[in-house]
């Protein structure tokens, strides 16, 4: 690792050092009028390190807010680099400034200085310095490094101790490594937020009044200026107008027009306001152009164009489309055609048109979450490497299981792996159909390649293919530059698709022309390109049942059938589950201070006598429920606590909806009715859990 390393203090020059490593000992050597001495220091505890970054990675994997696990990395980090306080300091809106984010000690966030003219130097380098910030707190000496985000400075993570030059560079190369993690932790928060604001303002989207026929006509475009014209002619059977335009602000100000129901028009593009306006008002009217003083940013004679198109008057109503004002235009022929009273049906149609537009910055704003993903696994990559040498050291891989039904997996895929057929996996939710694909890739000759998953019902439609196939700059409104498809990004390697019963209609159709013919459009585009990938798909649904109802097509059904591998579910392979159960105890192991001691034989008994119906997911997440209540110890069947566990051993049923329901309602209990994180840990997804509430009539008991 090449490090700029710069000291920064009062002693700066006299005790500017530099490390080496000779045969495994580090040495500093100090220059003086006698010459460079080397002094050694102590080699460092790799396999403790090792330790201690592996144990950060399950609490930043899962942080929603760095502040929230901000002690404990402290905690953890001090293993690697002692430290006496750790903070974490972000770019403000004031480019030449930070802002404390998250401290080990107590206070207000407040205002930190960057760049050279500052006490700890250039942020933008590793650096150590003896002068640091606050002396009233103790501090002697201290080292900071950059923290980036896909390649852009976002903040600056520094450790101060009360010690004097109580580091070496050998602690700055460690400081630079927990550096990388915070970014992945960060990475991982900017993504949660960004999800959490695009669901407040689906829900808000949801609850605006509609328009049956409106919305109908604006309810499957991804570009409302499509369909301006249809939306124009509804719009005239509830307020009568000429012609109908949509307006936004640009980023100087002036109104721009977006779309128009009618291509004749006078040459104009830019209307500030006219003086019949109140400012406080969220609509205006002009009565009529030729008598009306109107205050013009350009053209000059925009006054005469209007006129001369014909046009006497106007009503434009304002709202806002998500963060964006929005105006909407209604032009009139003739004279005071319109009056107050008009505002409330224009505020309706405004309001429709909103949704329309909202909709497609949604998707605009989930294209950008997705790739906010793809950039926090592009981060998550730097620690792949330590994950994948501590799971060598154990002896545990990820593919575990003796059952005949599970050897029989792994043989079938062992055979496919080495040719290019597409290979569908059947099996309920949670039964390990994309560790099985995972496993064909890595046993397969494109494991050089990417492993590219996508699950089909996450997206809506629209989304699904632009994710898909990818698209064109201008194929639809915010897609201000191309983007490559999952299939693009995949090429040379596998596209595993999940869920691949939920994708659409549309969707089916343009994915059966990748497998016959190998070759796709991105949306908007006319260009072929070639599919040099191949497919893993996966699915929990009956298939056949889907394509006698109409819900899929036939002829994509058998191209995806080419090899079928069913996984079957836990239960029908019992003598997997306490293998797998002291596999995962170890892994939740590394990431508990006093790791669970082991499994009762009543909890053993529990474990095999319960249906499992959440499969290897639910199996996982009931050890590690179990691990935290056992504190240490061992972990007993109280510690499990599942309802229908207690009931399969002391009473069995063989009622599965039964067992299930209970299974649903324990989870939520436990969870505190927090359905994100019960459907999480049932291994299902949120609308998979919404249907089984509906089903089973489950209802939070009133507090």
């Amino acid at each position: 690792m090449n490090l700029r390393i710069v000291r920064i203090g009062a002693h700066a020059d006299r005790s500017r050092r530099s490390a080496r490593s000779v045969r495994g000992t580090y040495f500093t050597c100090v220059a003086s009028n006698h010459g460079v001495t080397p002094i050694a220091e102590p080699v460092p505890d790799d396999v403790d390190q090792l330790d201690a970054f592996h144990d950060l990675l399950p609490e930043l994997a899962r942080a929603l807010d760095v502040r929230d696990i901000f002690d404990h990395l402290s905690t953890v980090a001090s293993r690697i680099v002692p430290h006496d306080e750790a903070n974490l300091a972000l770019v403000s809106d004031d480019p030449s400034q930070f802002r404390l984010y998250a401290s080990t000690r107590d206070g207000a966030p407040e205002t930190v200085c960057r760049g050279k003219s500052c006490p700890i130097g250039d942020a933008d380098e590793p650096q150590l310095f003896d002068e640091v910030p606050g002396p009233d707190r103790g501090l002697r000496s201290g080292l900071s490094v950059p923290v980036r985000i896909d390649g852009q400075l976002a903040g600056v993570f520094a450790l101060f101790s009360r010690q004097a030059r109580a580091y070496s560079p050998r602690h700055l190369r460690l400081a630079v490594r927990l550096g990388g993690y915070v970014a992945v932790a960060l990475a991982h928060q900017r993504l949660a937020e960004s999800a959490r604001h695009a669901a407040v303002e689906r829900e808000r989207s949801a609850n605006i009044e509609s328009s049956v026929e409106l919305l109908r006509a604006i309810s499957n475009v991804l570009d409302i200026r499509t369909v301006f014209p249809q939306v124009s002619e509804i719009a005239n059977k509830m307020l009568p107008h000429d012609r109908l335009t949509m307006m936004f602000h640009d980023e100087r100000g002036n109104i721009v027009f977006e779309a128009a129901s009618t291509d004749e028009f006078p040459d104009m593009t830019k209307l500030v306001k006219a003086n019949h306006a109140p400012p406080e008002l969220d609509f205006f009217v002009v009565d009529d152009f030729a008598t009306a003083t109107l205050e013009i940013a350009e053209p000059s004679d925009l006054r005469e164009r209007l006129l001369a198109a014909g046009y006497r008057s106007i009503l434009i109503v304002l709202t806002r489309a998500r963060d964006q004002a929005m105006g909407l235009g209604f032009w009139s022929k003739r004279p005071n055609t319109f009056d107050r009273r008009d505002v409330v049906v224009a505020r309706r149609i405004a309001d429709h048109v909103a949704l329309a537009v909202s909709h497609e910055q949604l998707a605009a704003a989930a294209q950008q979450v997705a790739e906010a993903q793809a950039r926090a696994e592009r981060l998550e990559s730097r620690v792949q490497t330590l994950v994948e040498e501590l799971e060598s050291r154990t002896g545990h891989g990820r593919v575990v299981g003796q059952s005949p039904e599970w050897l029989d997996v792994l043989k079938k895929a062992t055979q496919v792996a080495d040719t290019d057929t597409t290979v569908l996996l059947t099996g309920e939710s949670g039964t390990g159909k994309e560790v099985v694909a995972r496993f064909i890739h890595r046993a397969s000759a494109r494991k050089g390649g990417p492993f590219v998953a996508l699950n089909c019902a996450a997206l809506p439609e629209q989304l699904l293919e632009s994710e898909l196939f990818g698209y064109e700059r201008g194929a639809f409104t915010g897609a201000q530059q191309s983007k490559p498809g999952q299939i693009e990004l995949a090429s040379g390697g596998v596209l595993f698709l999940d869920e691949v019963g939920e994708m659409s209609p549309s969707a089916q159709a343009k994915f059966l022309r990748v497998l016959q013919e190998r070759e796709f459009q991105r949306l908007g585009g006319t260009r072929l390109l070639k599919a040099n990938v191949r497919v893993v798909a996966a699915t929990n649904k009956d298939l056949r049942k889907a394509v006698e109802r109409g819900d899929f097509r036939e002829d994509l059904f058998y191209r995806l059938q080419v090899f079928d591998i069913r996984i079957a579910p836990l239960r029908e392979r019992k003598t997997d589950i306490l293998p797998l159960s002291d596999s995962f105890l170890q892994e939740i192991g590394k990431s508990f201070g006093r790791p669970p001691a082991g499994l009762t034989h009543d909890a053993r008994e529990a474990l095999l006598m319960y249906d499992w119906p959440g499969n290897v997911r639910e199996l996982r997440n009931a050890l590690e429920r179990a691990a935290i209540l056992c504190e240490g110890g061992l972990i007993s069947e109280k510690h499990l606590s599942f309802q229908s566990a207690t009931r399969s051993i002391h009473a069995p049923t063989t009622d599965l909806n039964t067992v299930e329901r209970d299974t649903i309602a324990q989870v939520l209990h436990d969870c505190h009715w927090n359905k994100s994180k019960a459907a999480k840990r049932l291994g299902l997804s949120r609308t998979q859990l919404y249907v089984r509430l509906r089903k089973y009539d489950l209802e939070r008991p009133p507090a």
